[in-house]
């Protein structure tokens, strides 16, 4: 998916790749490191396989990209569903993106919760991590 987005009078080409049903073994080709400029890793609050997912695809990142540090969001999806049906905690994804250093959000897709506000953290993150803002408006996210 492409999508433009204006933060002041910048605008960023964002390309999104919906990565969803793929396990972390299959869902790294080369082209979604090379030239990619931050990274917003989703999982299920219901899904404890997810959170586990994320875990291991930020692990390779890392390890591919060669960086000590990469701008990332991390998201926990579905938040708008009942705390009984939880297998991560809130607490639970706010100390694993500190762990990285990444922003955590949790959104809820089916009620259009941060979703814009997603994109517009990791731009800010990635100018924080890579002090690029404004050099290129041309952003790679996945």
């Amino acid at each position: 998916y492409n999508k433009m987005v204006v933060v002041g009078k910048d605008e960023f080409q964002l390309q999104l790749v919906d990565t969803a049903g793929q396990d972390e073994y299959t869902v790294l080709p080369h082209s979604f490191i090379i030239g990619i400029h931050g990274y917003v890793l989703v999982y299920s609050v219901t899904s404890l396989r997810s959170f586990q997912v994320v875990k291991t695809l930020h692990k390779k990142l890392h390890e591919s990209r060669g960086k000590t540090r990469m701008p990332v969001v991390l998201e926990g999806n579905k938040a708008d569903l009942a705390l009984q049906s939880r297998e991560v905690r809130t607490d639970e994804g706010k100390k694993l993106a500190e762990s990285w250093g990444a922003i955590f959000l949790e959104s809820s897709a089916k009620e259009s919760q941060v979703t814009m506000g997603i994109f517009m953290k990791l731009i800010e993150e990635i100018d924080r991590v890579d002090n690029s803002y404004g050099r290129s408006t041309s952003c790679h996210l996945m």
